[in-house]
This record gives C-alpha cells, structure tokens and sequence, in this order.
C-alpha cells in the first residue's frame, strides 16, 4: 500500500487587522482581560461582501497548488472544511470547484463538517483516498469567515473575541519515499454533551433537543408555523442565532482529549512525545496549548502557536499554522509533525507525518 504525504501548502489571511482594542469599541472587554483568558492580540477579519469563506479558501488553494508544483487541472477530488460556509446549501467545495475553473474534469466535492477538528478529519479522508489508490492529487482545505456571524455586544463576548478570518490548504499526493509521509490519524467523537459548544439556530431541530434532554430554553416558537419555527423575530431579537460556549466546560474537556489523542498516535507508531519535532495544535486556546505543551514536556521550539496573531480561525488553523512553520523553516524534511485538534461536537483527533 502506498503511503501519502502533504506535497503543498498554502494559507491566506485577510489584510483587516482587528486588535483587542479595536473590540473595545463594541463590547465591555479590554486587552488584557483578553489576552489573560485566550492569548489573543489580534486577529484577521475578511472585507465584507468581497471576501467569503470560499474565497479565501480558494487563495489558500492556489498557493498549495503551486507549493506542490502541479498544475490545478491535476487535482482529482476536493475537500473543503468548515463551520461557516458561503451558503447554508450547498457547500464550499463545488463553490471553491467553481472558482478554481475546473469544473470541466467534473472532479467530486466532499464537505466537511467538524469544526475545529474539520482539517484533520479531512486530512484522515484524504489519506485514505491516495494510499488506496483511488487519487493522485487531493486538495483538503480548512477555511473560516467567523466575523459575518459573531456578536458583537457584551453579551457575546466570550466567543467573539476568540474567533478570526482565514484560509489553509494542502495537497495531498502519494509517495514511495522511505520514511516519508502521513504515519497514522486518530478520529474520535462524543456528542454526549454537543449543546456546550454550539450555534443552535436557524437549524431544523424545532426544539426537540432542548424538550429530550430537558434545556430550559425558550426559542419562540412553540405555536409557531413550519417556517417560522426555522427562523422567527424572537431567536433574532434574544441572540440566539449566535455561537455559544460553555467555555470552562470546554477547557476542562480540551486538556484531557488533547493528550489522549496525541498519546494514541505516538504509542500505534510506536514513539514517544521525545520523539515529536513539531506540534501543530488546533489553535484554539493560547492556556490550552500550553497545558498540552506541559504535559506532553516539550520545549517552545516544539510547539507552534500562532493564536497571538490570527485568533481561533477553527478549520483554518492547523494548516494556517503549518504553513507558516514550514514557511519560516521551523519544519524540514524528515521531522516528525504532530496535528491535534479539539472542538465543537466534541471531535478530536490528531494526525502523525514524517515531512
């Protein structure tokens, strides 16, 4: 069986910097009080009505495309991940098809919907499709528009100040390399709690999962029509067609799956956390990350972290971040790279590559 390896890799940011103190303006917040819980100083937000998760996804894309020296008629299948994407249907993956100006090949399209885990979900897809055989050029991108859908009030603060604007994308292709490519990936799940990290409306529940496991909340809609039940003045008017976060609830859980997933990967290959040259975490929480740094015992150079700048940019993130460590020369040919991810639903997982 072959093995694959991540041939090329882009990212894109938008141009926009939003500091902590630029929010200061909208919400009860400071940088400090920011930087104290997530780490964040600034992040990127897109150009409204210019820029969309499909765009950024596709200049991300481009720059894979090229990093891997192919032209972007070879790519065979397309996986595009994210949590908010361009339309509520269809997906990204056809729009980012579209754009790329191929749909002539009349390539096929996966969308991924994992959250913050999207990238190494579909970095696991991926790798199943080119050791199989089935293709040669795999295009797996991870990228978010958060800023079209926060709230921007003090009451939405938890979570907006968290999340960021941008795209990373890969290319994926098989190699016979000796000692060269995607080890293992680890995938798990637990929807037992998914309520804790969600954006609820407008969705098709009707409310039955708050009746079946008793939520107090009141979404407006208990006399209502069909289509108002989807979306209706109450849910506008008392926010809740916005994330929200149970964020110590989150915490807690992201510390313990975090190194799980992390020590599954390394023990099925038989390594050791001594072994790990470069830790891409999902750039979720800047205490997070460095509670898993602690546990795992290595050192800064280790470890990369990029949330400073760009914020919690969800399926964006990981490729974002390796895309700059292999830019700035902090990943090389033959280190061993460590993805993990934590997020919404719960998901996690984590991905084990010799570069």
């Amino acid at each position: 069986m072959l093995k694959s390896k991540i041939a090329g890799i882009g990212a894109y940011v938008p141009e926009g910097v939003v500091t902590n103190n630029d929010l200061t303006r909208f919400m009860d917040t400071s940088d400090e009080w920011i930087q104290e819980r997530t780490g964040i100083q600034e992040r990127r937000y897109g150009k409204k009505f210019e820029e969309t998760t499909s765009t950024m996804g596709l200049k991300a894309a481009e720059k894979a495309i090229a990093n891997a020296g192919i032209d972007k008629e070879d790519i065979d299948f397309i996986i595009f991940a994210t949590l908010s994407p361009d339309y509520y249907f269809p997906g990204c993956g056809v729009l980012l098809q579209r754009a790329l100006g191929i749909t002539k090949t009349e390539v096929g399209a996966l969308d991924i919907r994992n959250q913050c885990s999207g990238f190494v979900y579909g970095l696991s897809v991926a790798d199943q499709f080119v050791k199989t055989g089935m293709y040669k050029n795999v295009l797996l991108v991870g990228s978010e528009m958060h800023s079209m859908g926060l709230d921007f009030s003090t009451e939405g603060r938890n979570v907006t100040v968290i999340f960021g604007d941008g795209a990373g994308a890969v290319v994926v292709q098989p190699t016979e390399k000796e000692g060269q490519g995607i080890i293992n990936t680890k995938l798990h799940s637990d929807g037992t709690y998914a309520e804790k990290l969600a954006m609820i409306n407008p969705g098709s529940h009707g409310g039955y999962h708050a009746e079946k496991l008793e939520i107090d909340v009141d979404y407006g809609y208990s006399d209502a029509e069909f289509g108002e039940i989807f979306v209706n003045e109450h849910m506008v008017e008392n926010g809740q067609m916005f994330p929200n976060m149970e964020g110590q609830f989150v915490f807690k859980l992201a510390v313990q799956k975090f190194p799980e997933v992390i020590m599954e990967a390394l023990g099925d290959a038989g390594l050791s956390p001594q072994d790990i040259d470069m830790l891409v975490p999902h750039q979720a929480n800047l205490r997070i990350s460095k509670f898993v740094q602690k546990r795992m015992g290595l050192s800064d150079d280790k470890v990369w972290n990029n949330i400073q700048k760009y914020g919690n940019t969800t399926a964006a993130s990981i490729p974002i971040a390796l895309a700059e460590a292999v830019e700035k020369g902090a990943v090389k040919e033959g280190d061993l790279v460590c993805l993990a991810a934590f997020g919404s639903g719960f998901t996690w997982g984590s991905a084990l590559i010799r570069w």
